[in-house]
């Protein structure tokens, strides 16, 4: 797909970049990004996607915007309370870039659907706030070879890791989900709105980069950071030739349903398992 004189003109500071180019911008425009979740972290995702010229966005969301949403999930405005959030994100992406198509998916991402659902895309990007869904996405992605960035926030903090094909997966770090109620959820403990953009724009340049094949990924780490102090690290993590899932000998051969729900939060000291 040849770009036309006012895509060039749109997309002109992707263009001047080393790397990315014309070529570049005509990979972005003919790539299809799932972006589960249409919250704190799906909204920045989505919008910074579109803006830069992602042809196909899929988003997957079953909940209607609530009052509450609105101090982090950018993509929903006050008129938009009540209304279901795919259809309320679909309208700011189609109003910020109609080179962009919104495919919608208004129903809960499940052991019967997500499968299916990855494979239809070229990059998955996993924002919401539980668990189960996290491993869902991430076990769905690794048994249709597909890539993937993960992430989660809680008060004042972050983690993220993208995850490739032969590398590390999301369990490979994280064997299964906490225990029940051992750790907070964003509405018992609170998240600074601004944070949700912080990993959403991360999520974000980590799926821009994926497709254009610019830079180095996320892979094999996992990037965390506390906006109190404003430190950031990152920690080496390697497959797991034991995992349950992408192990050599994998015993989780099917998509697994969790029910406990929680927001992630980094790692802490000790939490990481193949650390090198």
């Amino acid at each position: 797909m040849a770009l036309n004189d006012q895509q060039i003109y749109r997309y002109s500071r992707h263009i001047l970049l080393k790397g990315v180019g014309g070529t570049g911008q005509e990979k972005l425009l003919n790539s299809r990004v799932l972006v589960v979740g249409a919250g704190g972290l799906g909204s920045p995702v989505s919008l910074y996607l579109a803006a830069a010229g992602v042809g196909t966005i899929g988003i997957v969301d079953a909940d209607e915007v609530d009052l509450s949403n609105l101090q982090r999930q950018i993509a929903h405005g006050t008129d938009d309370v009540g209304r279901s959030k795919v259809d309320s994100a679909a309208e700011q992406i189609e109003e910020l870039n109609p080179d962009v198509t919104v495919e919608k998916h208004p129903y809960r991402l499940s052991a019967e659907n997500a499968r299916e659902l990855v494979e239809q895309y070229d990059f998955i990007v996993e924002g919401t706030d539980n668990f189960p869904t996290k491993f869902l996405v991430n076990d769905a992605c690794v048994f249709a070879s597909k890539s993937a960035s993960i992430g989660g926030i809680l008060r004042f903090q972050g983690s993220t890791i993208t995850v490739l094909p032969e590398e590390a997966c999301y369990r490979c770090v994280f064997r299964q989900p906490p225990p029940k109620d051992a750790v907070p959820t964003c509405a018992q403990a609170g998240v600074l709105g601004a944070v949700a953009g912080m990993l959403g724009t991360v999520q974000a340049t980590e799926t821009l980069k994926h497709l254009t094949g610019v830079g180095t990924p996320l892979a094999n780490r996992v990037l965390s950071f506390d906006a109190l102090s404003m430190e950031w690290r990152a920690v080496r993590v390697k497959r797991d030739r034991n995992c349950p899932v992408c192990g050599d000998n994998p015993t989780i051969t099917e998509l697994v349903e969790y029910e406990q729900p929680a927001c992630a939060i980094p790692p802490r000291e000790g939490q990481l398992s193949g650390v090198n």
